[in-house]
């Protein structure tokens, strides 16, 4: 049974859930800053590991494996979260890695009507400085309603190519100023903080949750 980290309250009419990135854990300073101003917006927020990451809390150091190999952990996550009586319109997503995945497996999910749409926290588009080694061809025909913040700063994808790549029209970019990987600005160089951008992220999930959900 897969384990969940849980905020929010428990009534929220809908529910998000979370995967980390390849390299920090479900509840990394990133991740429950993120998910508390999920929460704080009125959303029920369930956090989960992939295997390898979860073994690392008994020492196992296993690096990340392919993106594509954990696919079936995150099917049985929303299974096993369905099972623990989370009920309504499930928004599943992640950071890096984690909404990689995610995004992989969103179209199946999305055509049983398991999920509502998909919410991704800094796309891995390329590898860290090596901007032809893309990871967008999903991404052209995906059918389920798609927001990804990305920052401005990100190494995984800039603003300016994002812009050529062929993206679904189903898919929606949020960029946040001066935003690092993690959505982190630098507030002496651009006026905002990271909770200013968390709070801006949680409003528009809000804003556009209320016009994809039925």
């Amino acid at each position: 049974m897969t384990t969940f980290l849980l905020d929010g309250p428990e009534t929220a009419p809908t529910t998000i859930l979370l995967a980390h990135g390849a390299g920090a854990p479900m509840d990394s300073a990133s991740m429950n800053a993120t998910a508390k101003a999920l929460a704080e917006a009125g959303f029920r927020v369930a956090r989960f590991e992939f295997h390898y990451m979860a073994a690392r809390r008994y020492g196992h150091r296993k690096p990340p494996p392919r993106a594509e190999t954990v696919n079936p952990e995150y099917i049985k996550a929303i299974a096993d979260l369905r099972s623990k009586g989370v009920k309504g319109p499930l928004i599943i997503g992640g950071k890096s890695m984690g909404g990689r995945v995610a995004s992989m497996i969103a179209d199946e999910m999305f055509s049983k009507g398991e999920i509502s749409g998909l919410l991704c926290l800094g796309y891995p588009f390329h590898p860290p400085g090596k901007p032809t080694q893309l990871r967008t061809k999903h991404l052209a025909d995906l059918r389920t309603p798609t927001l990804i913040f990305q920052g401005t700063r990100d190494e995984f994808g800039t603003r300016d190519e994002v812009a050529t790549y062929a993206l679904s029209d189903r898919i929606e970019m949020r960029w946040l100023e001066d935003g690092d990987h993690d959505l982190k600005p630098r507030k002496s160089i651009s006026g905002f903080s990271t909770a200013d951008h968390l709070k801006t992220l949680a409003d528009a999930v809000k804003a556009w949750t209320e016009r994809i959900v039925r």
